[in-house]
């Protein structure tokens, strides 16, 4: 890069800040994603937006204030592909991606774009089509604001594997926390199970509107007033339901994924998120976004070892500081004697937050009926057991986020 270039580059990116807008979108751009001459063309073009090189390496998104990055990627390379795929996946929810891919083909075109990325220009290119890029970036890109609006607690709802009963203990988690904050609360359970979800079955409620049909509104969706659209329990808890069909896990994506999160934590006090059990991108993303995460384990030795592998996934993707609940639910007596808490804890490297005893008559008739556990039978051990998980999030909102409620 010229040194001309780079001194009109580094104006632009703020070191001359009044003649640029306060809230000027930030661009920036890896060294050799585009030529200095496509560089110059877009700064007379957009002369609104702060344009800055970002060195010669793909930046840390959460330390730079960039908006949209422009990137390069050689799909020849099947390193530089499955890099750039990994980079999308854990960054692409900060800042809008544009990957300017050489020697472009289907399989690597289709491969970073299920990744994250905001858009993907073959290269070579000319200067209109990379401004068109562009602008088509810039209309999707909300322009800063001085005061973020208010926003509610998420929580991410994971499972250690299959047949933990994470469902049926968040869904009445949920009731739990409606009735802790009264008839005025905003409490909303989304069920982002593409596969599997089975939560309107659980709340009883026939037609909702499912996450599939959110997905069709496409750029509109985080602007979507879910607290008017979504379907209400008689407990007041607002359903964001599963597909009815089993549905492709890629039908998200984490640019989907952050502007669902951003509407839900906008029009709710509390969101809880059920996940799939298994990662991918955008349950990456929502993971990132959550303010605490509630993992859903059992006790037999199977499930203690998921449930240390949930974890390790965790520190590994740089999550291991989000607040976690970890909660056994269904125990029984047989199952302490084969395997004591104690020794469950142990093996998994920390202590249970909440232990849930099994009781099938009760949750099964809650779960089959759309009913509260206290509607079934009050006073129960499982109630108390899953009202103390519903407290430890109910403190946490009351304590740091009054207005919200």
């Amino acid at each position: 890069m010229s040194t001309h270039l780079a001194t009109k580059l580094r104006v632009l990116a703020g070191l001359d800040r009044e003649k640029l807008p306060a809230n000027a979108a930030r661009v920036g751009i890896v060294d050799g994603a585009i030529s200095p001459e496509h560089t110059s063309g877009l700064m007379g073009l957009f002369r609104d937006v702060a344009f800055e090189s970002v060195g010669n390496t793909w930046p840390d998104t959460h330390a730079n204030d960039i908006d949209i990055l422009i990137v390069g990627v050689d799909a020849a390379s099947s390193e530089d592909l499955a890099n750039a795929s990994r980079r999308l996946g854990r960054d692409s929810g900060n800042v809008r991606v544009l990957v300017v891919l050489r020697n472009a083909d289907v399989a690597g075109t289709r491969a970073i774009v299920q990744a994250g990325a905001a858009d993907v220009l073959p290269s070579p290119f000319g200067e209109a089509a990379l401004a068109l890029c562009l602008e088509r970036l810039l209309a999707r890109e909300p322009r800063r604001s001085a005061t973020p609006p208010k926003a509610g607690e998420v929580v991410a709802i994971l499972k250690a594997g299959g047949g933990v009963g994470a469902t049926s203990v968040a869904v009445q988690m949920s009731h739990l926390l409606a009735e802790r904050f009264g008839p005025s609360s905003k409490v909303c359970f989304a069920d982002l199970d593409l596969q599997f979800g089975a939560a309107a079955l659980y709340f009883d409620i026939p037609e909702p509107l499912t996450i599939v049909e959110c997905l069709a509104l496409g750029e509109q969706l985080g602007q979507t007033q879910f607290v008017n659209v979504l379907a209400a329990h008689k407990s007041g808890v607002r359903l964001l339901a599963g597909p009815r069909e089993l549905t492709p896990l890629d039908v998200l994506t984490p640019q989907m994924a952050e502007s669902l999160v951003g509407g839900l934590r906008r029009d709710f006090a509390v969101t809880l998120i059920d996940l799939p059990s298994v990662w991918t991108a955008w349950t990456n993303r929502v993971l990132q976004l959550c303010d605490r995460i509630m993992l859903v384990t059992s006790l037999s030795v199977a499930h203690v070892h998921l449930t240390r592998r949930q974890l390790d996934v965790l520190n590994l993707q740089k999550l291991g500081d989000l607040p976690l609940i970890l909660v056994c639910n269904g125990t029984t007596s047989e199952q302490q004697n084969m395997l004591p808490i104690r020794n469950a804890e142990k093996a998994i490297g920390r202590a249970f937050d909440v232990v849930i005893p099994a009781d099938s008559s009760v949750m099964g008739a809650a779960t089959n009926e759309g009913l509260t556990l206290s509607a079934v039978r009050r006073g129960t051990k499982l109630e108390k057991a899953v009202g103390q998980a519903a407290e430890m999030i109910a403190t946490t909102i009351q304590l740091n986020k009054p207005a919200v409620i």
